[in-house]
């Protein structure tokens, strides 16, 4: 692709990234990257978001129209370098494939202009800014000479497969290779092996290495005999795809170890990439569509419904299996019923051959008005038969080495194999059936026990990584889950229009009362839930009218200081109740009087603070959706009653709080680990309204 010029980038999903190349006179090209995994050249069709991300703006504005000058691999590391040129300078990209992955675009000095990911190493820190820093150097084995070998060799006490993989960077498909080249058995002593056999062994690292660095194709293994066929007949895209299943290996080498008989060459390893890969990576989009949905409740399917839509499209299979049972099966008549016709074609085709060859007789055929084209590599021909006119009517596939008998004959099998198809389909969907009324059954069964249908989510909502709590007016209350979670809520979390509240107890989180961010009610009822739970949804315009969160009702600061004390040790402590404080953000610091340091996820609080002493320790829980995801609402008790049909009550006690959450869980449906979020730190003490038993 080196001379190509970058026409377009895309992110059809989180994990991806597309670079649209375009070659003069050659149709576009896209290097799909996806993280961590692989980078390779596709010219499938794909659907692309219609709103670029901000990654794929910031790469249109550098790389758009610049061409591609230069790939480097780093070493034998999983990091690719792409450099491209355009009036401006140079400017380049590198892939990481190791870990989870990081596309990173930097300028002409080296300098990261901005990473997919901001990701911090020991060695080396990837940030906007910083200069791009490439990973340790890993062993090459290409470099590797004979004293280097003896001496990896002689210190390791394993396996040979196992040494290779690992400490000659080799991964075990390739140390597995080098020992089916060498004759070594791959569980042979490292330490033991004779020097004839590090003589073959480093004779096969050479070959297998020589081989990898100069090869240009690719290969595929089949799992057997019948996907190997299956993938040799496949003439299309859609054919290739379903194909693709039976692939059990592949590599830009041959492979001792595996059946060569089972092996199919391709013109390159990207193609390989895309037989394998690339009917899911082109769906990135959609798939990436699909998980904003699930996240925001909007595509709430149960299994009823999946059943039904399997269902519809198991009927639309049928159909199609006989429709095409029923054309091959007319098509094998009309060759019977017109036997002269198609016996004249294959005996003037036979003599063609015979006499100036497949290729001259395929340009010959081009003029012969009942012939529609010949396949030299196939053997066969596309004939017409003549129609109730006896003008060339329906074409047929005729193989020139069959009778008219036998042509006819195939068309037979191919209906029965539709038609045994069809059967199987039909059984199937029977099944599909079973299974769609017994679904029905078991949602009716828990939607009447009160249980919430569990939902799986890609990704959950922002505040969910922390402690977190609603009050009245359904402010957000959020609290670090440890000195790390303290850190990032106070520099990330904590504006200028919020409150720090703090128990006052050492190790107590710090916690933010949100202004604007919150709950409200929801008049959507996204999904099947039972009646009687809070449909709510995140709003970000709360506190409308007011600067900060100073000037909300005193209850609210109230609760707000309630929820902070039985988030800390206070709850264990076997009191009734305990002491918190708030300040304003601006009260909060790192920094610290000279000669003084901090412990990481602690703060100076300076200036007067405003105290909350007596403060009770109990809390509630609700049962809601949250923008559709049914999941657990904590607070105090007046704000869930009021709120939440179905609520407990929870105060210090003696029952494990897992044990709680497992009750909780089972009666409800939600998650345990969602319920176990939204308990205090230690022993509780359930007054049930309705929560448990509902």
């Amino acid at each position: 692709m080196v001379g190509a010029r970058v026409r377009k980038a895309y992110q059809p999903h989180y994990e991806q990234i597309v670079l649209r190349l375009n070659r003069k006179g050659e149709p576009s090209t896209d290097l799909v990257i996806v993280r961590g995994l692989r980078a390779y050249a596709s010219n499938r069709d794909r659907p692309m978001p219609t709103q670029p991300s901000q990654f794929a703006m910031i790469l249109r504005k550098h790389l758009n129209n610049s061409r591609l000058v230069g790939v480097e691999q780093f070493g034998f590391d999983r990091v690719i370098r792409l450099e491209f040129e355009h009036g401006r300078g140079t400017l380049s990209i590198v892939i990481e494939l190791f870990r989870d992955g990081n596309v990173l675009l930097l300028d002409e000095e080296g300098v990261i202009i901005r990473p997919l990911t901001h990701a911090k190493y020991a060695s080396r820190s990837l940030k906007k800014g910083e200069r791009y820093a490439p990973p340790p150097e890993a062993i090459d084995p290409r470099n590797l000479d004979r004293a280097a070998l003896d001496e990896i060799l002689a210190g390791s006490d394993h396996g040979l497969i196992r040494t290779l993989a690992s400490r000659a960077n080799l991964g075990r498909v390739y140390g597995s290779a080098v020992c089916s080249i060498s004759g070594l058995d791959e569980d042979a002593q490292s330490d033991s092996l004779t020097v004839e056999q590090r003589d073959s062994l480093e004779a096969a690292l050479k070959e297998m290495l020589g081989d990898l660095d100069g090869g240009e194709g690719g290969n595929i293994w089949l799992s057997d005999a019948k996907s190997k066929a299956s993938w040799v007949d496949a003439d299309n895209e859609s054919e290739r795809d379903s194909a693709a299943a039976g692939i059990i290996e592949f590599s830009p080498i041959n492979l001792p170890s595996m059946d060569d008989a089972m092996r199919v060459s391709a013109s390159s390893l990207s193609q390989v990439y895309d037989f394998i890969f690339g009917s899911h990576d082109a769906a990135a989009f959609i798939r990436r569509e699909e998980e904003k949905l699930i996240e925001t409740g909007e595509s709430a399917e149960d299994e009823s419904s999946k059943l039904t839509r399997r269902a519809s499209q198991q009927e639309k299979a049928i159909e199609r299996f006989n429709q095409r049972a029923a054309i091959t099966q007319e098509l094998g008549k009309s060759i019977q019923d017109n036997w002269e016709h198609v016996d004249s074609i294959l005996t003037q085709l036979s003599a063609a051959v015979e006499e100036k060859g497949w290729h001259d007789v395929a340009e010959i055929a081009r003029e012969v008005v009942w012939v529609d084209s010949v396949n030299p590599s196939k053997h066969t021909v596309v004939a017409y038969l003549p129609d109730e006119d006896g003008e060339p009517g329906a074409k047929v596939t005729l193989e020139s080495s069959k009778t008219v008998h036998q042509n006819a004959q195939r068309y037979f099998e191919e209906a029965r194999t539709q038609k045994n198809k069809a059967k199987g389909a039909q059984e199937a969907l029977e099944r599909t059936e079973r299974s769609r009324k017994n679904a029905e059954k078991k949602a009716a069964k828990e939607a009447a026990l009160g249980r919430l249908k569990g939902r799986k989510r890609a990704r959950r909502f922002w505040f969910e990584k922390y402690r977190w709590a609603i009050v009245s007016g359904g402010h957000l209350l959020i609290g670090g889950k440890d000195a790390k979670g303290n850190d990032v809520l106070v520099r990330k979390h904590l504006t200028s229009s919020d409150l720090y509240f703090h128990a006052d107890l050492h190790g107590a989180p710090s916690c933010s009362l949100k202004l604007k961010d919150g709950l409200i009610p929801s008049n959507s009822q996204q999904g099947i839930v039972p009646e009687g739970v809070a449909s709510l949804q995140i709003s970000q315009t709360l506190g409308e009218g007011l600067e900060d969160a100073r000037e909300l009702d005193d209850s609210v600061i109230s609760e707000a200081a309630q929820i902070s004390v039985c988030w800390s040790r206070a709850w264990g402590s076997g009191g009734a109740a305990a002491t918190a404080f708030h300040a304003r953000s601006s009260q909060v610091s790192k920094t610290t009087e000279t000669g003084e340091s901090l412990a990481r996820g602690s703060f100076v609080v300076r200036g007067e603070r405003s105290w909350h002493r007596d403060t009770p320790l109990e809390i509630a829980i609700g049962l809601a959706v949250v923008n559709g995801v049914p999941i657990p609402v904590s607070g105090v008790p007046k704000v869930i009653s009021e709120m939440c049909e179905r609520w407990a009550r929870i105060v210090p006690g003696m029952e494990k709080k897992d044990s709680v959450a497992n009750r909780i869980s089972k009666s409800t449906g939600l998650a345990q680990e969602d319920v176990l979020s939204c308990l205090p730190p230690g022993g509780c003490s359930v007054e049930d309204h309705g929560l448990i038993q509902p």
